[in-house]
Formats: structure tokens, C-alpha cells, sequence
């Protein structure tokens, strides 16, 4: 069944969300506070590399526990976003996080920025009087409670897990971070007595510096025992991927890489005797594609008549557009959010050849609105493009690509489209709290990590979560779980042709899974075409 997109589709989910058998979605009761949740976090990870060849270790884990077949990021589906939605549970219109790179001027009048690095996390908590992440995170929530924690990571979206805990930090000039929290002096002492100095040279690879924060979770932070929630980021596959494209040999080599971390955390657990009082639970926050066709955005607007930029010189002017880059998405600020240039910016993006899905702050024949993905944050742009994708293989026999910013070339890898191939990504979980040798084939999502966790902690959440307990994956007595999927369309006639973009969902009760959503211009003059990706 397809839905048209209409007036009332912002009504729609929370309507449908009313009839559903919200009754069928028993959750199992709260598990003894002796129990640890560790979350192991493969940047980038797609579930198809989980094999017995690649990644023998989480292999094994996944036998051993439950396996989630249908499991989804967050879009758009970058690594903060989907960071900051596994640490609080909600949608980015709930925590504020709505893109890797964003502009607000109250932040930077001037420039777009990577809304995790600590300097901005800094001043953005400054101007939101600590409201920066506007939901409580899991390592927040559990410490309010009396409980420990841990975060190690390799990537910066580590901070948005803890922000305001004392950090130890190594930065180089690119996005990649050693940082654990929290780490007291005398812990970093011990950090550097047993493991060197953090890894800030630029020949310091990925691996070296992802087992370096293994090495430091497992070896220092968890010295005393394992707190109640530990949290590890790995940057692999991610920033390989990037560089060669998932599938091929470097990209494997560091899918291998992180499998090693993970049998070094195991075997920690393990040491300690803790295998019968910890679930374990690796997920990725989003999958991967190939790059086809990259796009210079700025120049391609100002060849259409925009006054287009990605930096502000001077004072920006009403009408003028910031365009900041994000992989396989474009967010577009219009300055004092100019009306007749948004709608010429939008007729322009449904005529071209690379727009997958258009959102827009305001209505817009043809679009959908921000709200439609929970992208409705105080600080949205006007407009969201997630460019096309399709599913063919790249060289390496590995099917997805996509058009992208030109932030990297064809050949390379991103994400953040909502092609299936970023959207699936990876969650395994095993431990005493998880039924066993288990395919999940109900949708979940990386929102529903905060509230399983604590929910296995026997913590009382302090917000209502826009992400569910994953009882089905608990509890064989649990009631039966049933899902909704629907398509939705929004379309626009022009004297050439139609624009066509669609949207496919799920609903578990009231949880909202983006499926995949693509587009296409069809010309009146030529052989049609569809939205549908081959």
C-alpha cells in the first residue's frame, strides 16, 4: 500500500502510531544491578562483511547471541548523528543533533563546523546554557544514578557520549581522537606508563590507535572491575572505507582490525569472570557506499544563478545560500530564509539529475517536510537533499553507490544517503540477557540502544524515549511483536516532465524506521524514468 504524501502528512506517523497494537510490545523486566553492558561501536560497519572470513570474532558473537537482520541508522546516516541518537535514545529533532557538519550562527556566523569537536561542543553548550546535546545520555543518566562508566573512542563523536567529564585528549589535525572519559591525572599517568603517549603523529594508523583505546578501556579503565556501561568507538572500517571504498583489501584489512579489538575486549571480560554478568552489544553507526559521481555544490549553484557559498566572507545577506557538505546529503541555509529563492532552489534540485530526496522547513510541492525524518531541529536548514544511490556493485563486487558532495572522488566511500546500503547497518548482542542463536528480522535501530541498556541496568529513564526496549530480543515469552511498513510519495508536474521522490518506513508501536528513499525527474520528451534504484 502507498501513501501519497499530503497536508496531513506531518499527522500521519503519530496518527498511525494510535491504531497500532502498542499492547503487543511487552518488555522484559529489569535485570539485576550487578550487570555490565559493553557497546562496541564499528564506524561504518556493513552487515554483510559480518562473516566467518572477515570478522571471525563477531561472527562467533553473533552465533553465540541474537542477530538483528533488519537494524537501521539514524538519518541523516553520519556518525554524530547516529552517536548522539544511541546515547539518548531520541531522534535528532529531540537532542539537536542533526548532521555531522552544520551552520548556526550563533555557534559561527561565518562558517559550517563538525558539531563534535570539543571546541565547538564547548561554545555550543555555552550559547544553549548546557543544552548542546538536549537530551541526557546513557553515561550521564547511569552516573546521576550512582552508577560508572566508561567511554573510549577514536573518533570524536566519543565526546558526545560525556561531554562534561574530564577528558584526556590527543589531537591531531584531522578528525581522528584518542579520548577516554573520565580520566583523572592519575589514571593518565597510568595511561602513559603502560601504553606510551597517545598517538598524535600523523603516521600513526588507524589500528595503531584504535588498539591503543582497546588497550586503554580494557586495560586501565576497567583496572577496578567493569563499570556498569562501557562504551568503545572504533574509526574502522569507516575512515578505510573512505579512502578505498568498502571491499577492497585495505577495507577488509581494517573490518579484520576491528574484529581483533573486539576479541581483546572478550577476552578482558573473560579474565575477570564477567562473561555471565555482561551483554555485549557491537553495532555500527551506519552502513557504506561507493562513491560514483561527486559534486561541487557551491560552483554548481552559482552557474545557476545562486549566490552560493560554503564560507561567509562578510555579513551574509537575505537570500544568499550556505551549503554545507555531508557525504551523501546537502543541507542548504537560506539566509532570513528567503521564500522565493528556496522555491527556486528547490524546482532547481527536482529538475537535476543527482537529487534522491528532498525536505524542506516550509511546505514545498514536492518535497517532504523535515519533520518526515525527525530533522526538524530549532537549527534546521531549508532545505536536506539526500542525494541518489543505486544498487550496483563497485570494482570490488560490493553493491551500493552513490552522488556525493566532493569532499572525495569516485572510487572512494561515504555515506549519509538514504540508499538501503546506508541506512542497514550492523547490531549483534549477546550476553546473558539475550536469547541465543537468534535472527531478528523485526526492524530495530540505533535508538533503541539507550533504552535496552538501561533497561538491562534496571535504570528508570529520565525523558520518554523516541527509541524502544528490544524485548524481542530478550525474552522468548515476550508477547508477539508485529511491524508496519508504508511507502510515501510527494510529486510535482512540471511542463517537461514530473518529479517523483518516495520514502519507505516501518513502525514497531510508536518507533520510526527510515528504510530507504530515493528520486528521480522523469522528462515528458524522453523514455521514463523511475525513482526505483537498479
Amino acid at each position: 500500500m502507498e501513501l501519497k504524501h499530503s497536508s496531513v502528512l506531518t499527522r500521519f506517523f503519530p496518527l498511525l502510531a494510535c491504531f497500532f497494537p502498542v499492547a503487543l510490545l511487552a518488555e522484559p523486566a529489569p535485570s539485576p544491578n550487578d550487570r555490565h553492558v559493553v557497546v562496541v561501536v564499528w564506524d561504518g560497519m556493513r552487515p554483510d562483511l559480518v562473516t566467518e572470513r572477515y570478522s571471525p570474532t563477531l561472527w562467533k558473537l553473533a552465533r553465540d547471541g541474537v542477530t538483528f537482520s533488519q537494524h537501521h541508522s539514524v538519518y541523516l546516516t553520519a556518525t554524530n548523528v547516529n552517536g548522539a541518537a544511541m546515547a539518548t535514545g531520541v531522534y535528532p529533532n529531540r537532542n539537536s543533533l542533526l548532521a555531522n557538519r552544520e551552520f548556526r550562527p550563533r555557534i559561527d556566523p561565518r562558517n559550517a563546523f563538525e558539531n563534535a569537536d570539543a571546541v565547538i561542543i564547548k561554545k555550543a553548550d555555552e550559547v544553549t546554557g548546557g543544552k548542546y546535546i538536549a537530551a541526557p545520555t546513557i553515561a550521564e543518566t547511569l552516573r546521576a544514578a550512582g552508577r560508572r562508566t566508561a567511554i573510549a573512542g577514536t573518533k570524536s563523536v566519543a565526546f558526545l557520549h560525556d561531554r562534561h567529564a574530564e577528558w584526556t585528549v590527543a589531537t591531531p589535525k584531522d578528525s581522528v581522537k584518542f579520548a577516554a572519559a573520565p580520566m583523572p591525572a592519575a589514571m593518565r599517568e597510568e595511561t602513559l606508563s603502560l601504553l606510551g603517549p597517545f598517538l598524535t603523529k600523523a603516521d600513526n594508523t588507524s589500528d595503531q590507535r584504535n588498539t591503543y583505546a582497546t588497550r586503554a578501556l580494557t586495560e586501565i579503565m576497567w583496572h577496578d572491575g567493569l563499570p556498569a556501561f562501557s562504551l568503545l568507538w572504533l574509526s574502522d572500517p569507516d575512515l578505510t572505507q573512505h579512502e578505498f571504498a568498502p571491499g577492497s583489501e585495505p577495507a577488509l584489512a581494517a573490518v579484520g582490525s576491528s574484529d581483533r579489538n573486539l576479541a581483546l575486549v572478550l577476552d578482558a571480560i573473560a579474565k575477570k569472570n564477567a562473561r555471565d554478568s555482561t551483554d555485549v552489544l557491537v553495532v555500527s553507526d551506519h552502513g557504506f557506499s561507493t562513491i560514483e559521481r561527486a559534486i561541487d555544490f557551491p560552483a554548481e549553484l552559482r552557474k545557476a544563478g545562486f549566490d552560493a557559498t560554503a564560507s561567509f566572507g562578510d555579513t551574509p545577506k537575505r537570500g544568499q545560500i550556505m551549503i554545507v557538505g555531508n557525504g551523501g546529503s546537502i543541507l542548504f541555509y537560506v539566509i532570513e530564509h528567503d521564500r522565493e529563492v528556496t522555491g527556486r532552489l528547490i524546482e532547481w534540485l527536482q529538475r537535476s539529475d543527482f537529487a534522491g530526496v528532498i525536505f524542506a522547513r516550509d511546505k514545498f510541492e514536492g518535497t517532504f517536510p523535515l519533520e518526515t525524518v525527525r530533522a526538524d531541529t530549532a537549527d534546521a536548514p531549508d532545505v536536506i537533499v539526500a542525494l541518489r544511490w543505486n544498487r550496483k556493485p563497485n570494482r570490488f563486487g560490493v553493491p551500493g553507490q552513490i552522488i556525493t558532495d566532493s569532499a572525495r572522488g569516485p572510487g572512494q566511500g561515504s555515506h549519509a544517503t538514504l540508499s538501503e546500503f546506508d541506512v542497514h547497518n550492523t547490531l549483534i548482542a549477546a550476553g546473558p540477557d539475550f536469547r541465543e542463536r537468534l535472527t531478528s528480522s523485526l526492524p530495530s535501530g540505533n535508538i533503541d540502544i539507550a533504552p535496552t541498556v538501561l533497561r538491562i541496568l534496571g535504570v528508570a529513564p529520565p525523558q520518554k524515549f523516541d527509541g524502544r526496549v528490544l524485548a524481542e530480543a530478550m525474552d522468548e515469552k515476550a508477547a508477539r511483536i508485529e511491524s508496519l511498513d508504508k511507502t510515501i510519495q510527494a510529486t510535482r508536474q512540471f511542463p517537461s516532465g514530473e518529479w517523483r521522490q518516495h520514502l519507505r518506513v516501518s513502525l514497531v508501536g510508536e518507533t520510526l524506521y527510515i528504510d530507504e528513499g530515493n528520486g528521480a525527474f522523469s522528462s515528458s520528451t524522453s523514455p521514463s524514468s523511475s525513482s526505483s534504484p537498479r
